[in-house]
């Protein structure tokens, strides 16, 4: 009774995260509705959806059954989750200059490679899901702390600005959502892997969500006295989805952390 009952929480608990998840992979939809409509990428960078792919693809092959069982909505998430940069990644290749591309397309070639060897190894080499669950685990481990230490640039220079305008809180407050959702997945039953870097996930969401509220009001104060002096910035004019936007006559790198959807 008690493991049926821990089943269906961690069911619950895994169909939300994979609700959260898919709207942080399509928070970027706007920005590639704009580079369709003007028919090039500008100075948008590809390395977001290159290294959300990658951490998407290794966490495909975590979850497979050969692998490690049971593990069907971290498949599903995390499936999604490719397709949808890939559709990116194939909007990048399509709209870019020649010399974008090329690097572009091959990231995308030393990922798919990388992949393709990792999956090769594991499962001609390790002949247990026990095994072959460590190996990828800790493969994951690494990529998702990767993944979750990227806000610390952008948390360095609210702290330099004493600014919020290019850490949106919705998207901080879904990422730390998402963290908690997958957090609470991984203790139903424990799974290390899981577990570890979505803890820190969460940790580094709190943190951004901390940054936020302190300078909220300082924020506030600075786009009202550059609205006065003529500007058209509002507060809710803020960078989603790790994109670079047009602020007066430079344009600023946002926010880092677009990249944390997934498990």
């Amino acid at each position: 009774m008690v493991t049926a009952a821990v089943n269906t929480a961690r069911n619950v608990v895994g169909i939300l995260g994979n609700i959260i998840s898919l709207f942080l992979f399509l928070s970027p939809v706007p920005t590639f509705v704009q580079i369709v409509k003007k028919g090039s990428v500008e100075q948008y960078s590809a390395a977001p959806y290159l290294a959300t792919l990658i951490n998407c693809m290794v966490w495909v092959l975590y979850g497979l059954p050969m692998v490690h069982p049971h593990s069907i909505l971290v498949i599903t998430i995390n499936g999604s989750g490719t397709a949808i940069e890939l559709v990116y990644i194939t909007l990048f290749l399509i709209y870019s200059d020649k010399k974008k591309r090329l690097k572009v397309l091959m990231g995308l070639l030393v990922e798919l490679i990388f992949i393709a060897i990792v999956a090769l190894l594991i499962l001609t080499l390790l002949h247990t899901t026990k095994h072959r669950s460590l190996v990828v685990g800790i493969v994951c481990i690494l990529f998702n702390i990767m993944m979750y230490a990227s806000p610390l640039s952008i948390m360095k220079l609210v702290i330099t600005t004493k600014s919020v305008e290019y850490m949106p809180f919705f998207l901080s407050f879904a990422s730390l959502a998402n963290g908690v959702a997958w957090t609470t997945y991984a203790f139903l039953p424990f799974d290390q892997f899981i577990a570890i870097p979505n803890g820190l996930g969460t940790l580094f969401s709190m943190a951004q969500l901390i940054l936020y509220a302190w300078y909220y009001k300082s924020t506030k104060r600075m786009i009202a006295e550059r609205k006065a002096k003529g500007g058209e910035l509002d507060l809710s004019d803020v960078i989603v989805g790790g994109e670079p936007r047009k602020i007066g006559n430079t344009t600023q790198n946002g926010r880092a952390s677009e990249i944390h959807g997934g498990v």
